[in-house]
């Protein structure tokens, strides 16, 4: 395979990315295209080159952004994470593959995981021409995660929110706030398995940044993307990991079971289990499968 690093526009900036093409794909025949970007606060060299190098290797172009504010692409102020935003990037990165030479534009297929697990599904309703969707332990009720969310770490990041709703109004710089910590600590994700599953997607050697904008927390209790569930038009899997303490099942499971042709696949993994080892394995080659049998090659 080969892999480009490449731009496209978005809004008022432009978003930096990986296009990966497969091997001996001939010039001639065009073939499906599976975008791809992380989720709460991710960037692209957090596990999402492995599963773009899977479905590669089974046939398929990948194009793997990373959201304006955040790594390689553009967009001030840093680590602003704001869904209306990541939205509009995901309508940009279908425009840009749909566009792409040896590409079928009939067959682009959105892959999210986490966050945008929930946003694959929204981008997916609104486009209505996607091929295929595959949404991975997927934010699909901001209800749910809220009330998943420890109280006393509600509590403690209270402040940090009207600081940063603030600084907004006042057009002064963000004010961060961590990503994940320790249990019932002071961050957006703060389980039991937040901050070392976090971490342990970085990259070796990698600085990665850990903390955005503090006032997406209003944002996030108000998302419910899985209510778009029952829009999709599209074949879609949805893997579901049954010890998700970040984006509870039992929440999600109501709303994907609603989509017309979904398929649910449920797995005995906590919500940063899947992106690593064995958990991986198990989670990427069902995903490449579905792949196969709904958008062949």
């Amino acid at each position: 395979m080969t892999r480009t690093d490449v731009e496209f526009p978005s809004g008022d900036d432009r978003c930096a990315a990986w296009l990966y093409r497969p091997e001996g794909a001939s010039p001639d025949a065009a073939v499906p295209v599976v975008v791809l970007a992380h989720g709460l606060g991710g960037v692209r060299e957090m596990r999402l080159d492995a599963y773009a190098e899977r479905f590669t290797a089974a046939g398929y172009a990948c194009l793997v952004f990373d959201y304006r504010h955040f790594g390689a692409s553009g967009g001030e102020p840093r680590q602003l994470l704001d869904v209306d935003r990541q939205l509009a990037d995901w309508a940009a990165a279908v425009r840009y593959a749909r566009r792409l030479d040896g590409v079928d534009s009939a067959r682009v297929v959105l892959w999210g995981s986490s966050f945008s697990g929930g946003h694959v599904v929204e981008a997916a309703a609104r486009d209505g021409r996607i091929a295929a969707v595959v949404s991975q332990c997927p934010f699909t009720d901001g209800l749910a995660s809220a009330l998943a969310t420890p109280p006393v770490t509600t509590l403690k990041i209270a402040p940090t929110v009207v600081r940063d709703v603030a600084a907004s109004i006042l057009r002064r710089p963000p004010v961060l706030v961590p990503l994940a910590a320790p249990h019932r600590g002071a961050a957006l994700m703060a389980s039991d398995d937040a901050l070392e599953g976090y971490r342990a997607l970085r990259p070796d050697g990698m600085a990665v940044a850990e903390s955005v904008a503090a006032r997406v927390a209003l944002q996030i209790s108000r998302y419910f993307p899985g209510r778009s569930a029952k829009k999709l038009t599209c074949p879609a899997l949805f893997c579901v990991c049954d010890h998700d303490t970040v984006a509870p099942a039992r929440a999600t499971l109501r709303h994907v079971e609603k989509a017309p042709r979904g398929e649910v696949m449920l797995y005995p993994y906590g919500h940063f289990d899947i992106y690593l080892g064995e958990a991986f394995e198990t989670v990427v080659a069902d995903q490449v499968a579905f792949l196969r049998r709904v958008v062949p090659v």
